[in-house]
C-alpha cells in the first residue's frame, strides 16, 4: 500500500528555503529536453467559475515520475473555503507502483509557482526598488514570500478589485516585515513598480502598454487555463524579451498565445526560461529594457517539489 501523508506532515518536511533552487534547475532541464511532459488536462468550470488542472511527466534517469490534479474555484471563499485544493500523486520509475499519495490540498502548487515567480525576477528583473503586486490573493502572498529569498527589497505597492482583501494583504503581510501601500488602479502599481507580478484569475486585461515604462519587468502568473489573459497583447509587443517558462503551453494558453493571436509577437519571438537561466545574454540585458515572464507551470514544478517532499518523507 502507498504512504499517505496529509498537508501538516509535507509542510514540516518540505525545506522551504530549497525550494527556488530546485524549481530553477527544474526549468533548465525541461529546457534542455531532459524530461518527458505530455499535455496538461484542463478542465474549466463556468457556475461556479474554477479550473482543473492536470500535469504529469518525468525527468529523465529518475527514480520517480508525479501526476498532480489541483483545482481553483474562486468563489470559495465567500463559502468559507479555500480556493485551492490538490494531490499529487509519486510513482516508482522502475516499477510503476504507487510510492506515496501527497494530500497537499494545493500547497505544493502554490510553493513553486512562488518559487517560480522568484526565478524568473532572479533574472529578468532590474534593480527592485518596490515590487507591484496586482491580486490579493493566495499566490499574491507566496510570490512575495519566495521574493524575499532573491531579494532585499520590502516596499510592496499592491491592487486588488476588492478593497477588503487589498487590506487584509497588507494587514497580514506587515507583520512579516513586508511594508505594503495599496494602490487605486494597476496602472499606478505599474507606475511606481521595477517589478510587477500580476497573479489574478482575469479573462481581460489589467494591465496595458500605456501602463508599462521603461526598466520594468512583468511576470504575468495567472492565464494558466484557455480564456485568461492579465496582459494587453501590446506590453508583449513592445517588451525587448518576453520569456514563457514552456513556449508549448504558452502558445497554447497563456500571455503569449493571446499576443500572438493580436499579431503582437511572433513564436520565435518568445526565450524559454530554462534557456535564460543557462545563458543569461537570452535575458535582460540593460537595465532601461522592458521584459515579460509569462508563467502557465509547468509540470516539472511540481516534479521538483513533489521529489522533495517524498524524499524527506520516506527517505
Amino acid at each position: 500500500m502507498p504512504e499517505v501523508f496529509d498537508l501538516e506532515a509535507i509542510r514540516s518536511a518540505v525545506d522551504e528555503s530549497e525550494v527556488v533552487d530546485a524549481v530553477e534547475q527544474a526549468f533548465v532541464a525541461y529546457s534542455r529536453g531532459l524530461a518527458d511532459i505530455p499535455p496538461v488536462g484542463l478542465l474549466h468550470f463556468d457556475d461556479p467559475p474554477g479550473d482543473v488542472h492536470i500535469k504529469y511527466g518525468v525527468l529523465r534517469g529518475d527514480d520517480a515520475f508525479v501526476v498532480k490534479v489541483a483545482s481553483g474555484f474562486y468563489e470559495n471563499p465567500s463559502r468559507g473555503l479555500p480556493t485551492s485544493d490538490g494531490v499529487m500523486l509519486v510513482f516508482e520509475a522502475a516499477t510503476g507502483r504507487l510510492g506515496a499519495v501527497l494530500l497537499d490540498e494545493g500547497w505544493l502548487t502554490e510553493l513553486r509557482t512562488g518559487a517560480a515567480g522568484a526565478v524568473a525576477a532572479r533574472h529578468l528583473a532590474p534593480p527592485i526598488e518596490r515590487i507591484g503586486m496586482i491580486g490579493a490573493g493566495v499566490q499574491g502572498r507566496f510570490q512575495l514570500r519566495a521574493l524575499a529569498r532573491v531579494t532585499d527589497c520590502r516596499d510592496v505597492l499592491v491592487w486588488s478589485r476588492s478593497a477588503d482583501r487589498a487590506a487584509a494583504y497588507r494587514d497580514e503581510l506587515s507583520q512579516e516585515g513586508w511594508e505594503i501601500s495599496i494602490a487605486a488602479t494597476p496602472s499606478e502599481v505599474a507606475a511606481a513598480s521595477d517589478l510587477v507580478v500580476t497573479a489574478t484569475p482575469a479573462q481581460e486585461p489589467v494591465l496595458f502598454a500605456a501602463d508599462v515604462r521603461p526598466g520594468i519587468h512583468i511576470t504575468a502568473l495567472g492565464s494558466d487555463n484557455v480564456g485568461k489573459q492579465e496582459l494587453d497583447a501590446q506590453i508583449l509587443g513592445i517588451a525587448d524579451v518576453v520569456v514563457a517558462d514552456s513556449v508549448s503551453q504558452a502558445t497554447h494558453h497563456g500571455e503569449c498565445a493571446a499576443a500572438i493571436a493580436a499579431g503582437a509577437i511572433e513564436q520565435g519571438q518568445i526565450v524559454e526560461l530554462g534557456q535564460v537561466i543557462a545563458d543569461p545574454g537570452l535575458g535582460r540585458t540593460s537595465p532601461d529594457q522592458i521584459t515579460v515572464a509569462d508563467l502557465t507551470g509547468v509540470a516539472v514544478q511540481d516534479i521538483a517539489v513533489a521529489r522533495m517532499a517524498y524524499r524527506a518523507l520516506v527517505g
